[in-house]
């Protein structure tokens, strides 16, 4: 199993829009990054991720499970959508998306800027400077780490 951290502005698609969603499922859709889109094409079905508000207050929500593995993304080809690339073509649709589904919600959110205190933490790539990847890995070390701080009030 691997793991992997999903970044969205709540204004656009937010945890609350993931749990009102049919089956708590979405398609993660609208990457138009190469490696993120890369990382997603090398997940696989059960893989496990955190869901991550970016914005204002940056904070991992909760954790998501892969129930989809990568598959061509639609809004690439629908001129009305803000995902559209018109390179895109059904034969040959560049993007891909995978499906989630809501696992856990955390019981508070953890702030990055609360996450950047602990040393366990520093070499994840959302602590690094100007990251801007929406879909990123996580080391399974990291990820038990951010775990246990979620359900140990604020000590893994």
């Amino acid at each position: 199993m691997a793991f992997w951290l999903f970044k969205s502005e709540p204004g656009c698609f937010s945890w609350q829009n993931l749990a009102e969603s049919p089956g708590r499922t979405t398609a993660w859709d609208g990457v138009r990054n190469y490696q993120a889109r890369n990382f997603m094409k090398a997940m696989r079905l059960g893989d496990q991720g955190f869901f991550y508000h970016s914005g204002n207050d940056p904070a991992i929500v909760g954790i998501v499970r892969v129930v989809r593995e990568a598959y061509a993304d639609h809004t690439a080809l629908d001129p009305e959508n803000p995902h559209f690339d018109p390179r895109a073509t059904p034969e040959k649709p560049i993007w891909e998306m995978v499906d989630v589904q809501l696992e856990a919600a955390f019981p508070q959110p953890l702030r990055r800027r609360d996450l950047a205190a602990f040393p366990e933490l520093a070499d994840m790539e959302l602590m690094r400077r100007g990251s801007r990847l929406s879909v990123q890995p996580v080391s399974p070390e990291a990820f038990a780490f951010i775990c246990a701080l979620a359900g140990g009030g604020g000590r893994p």
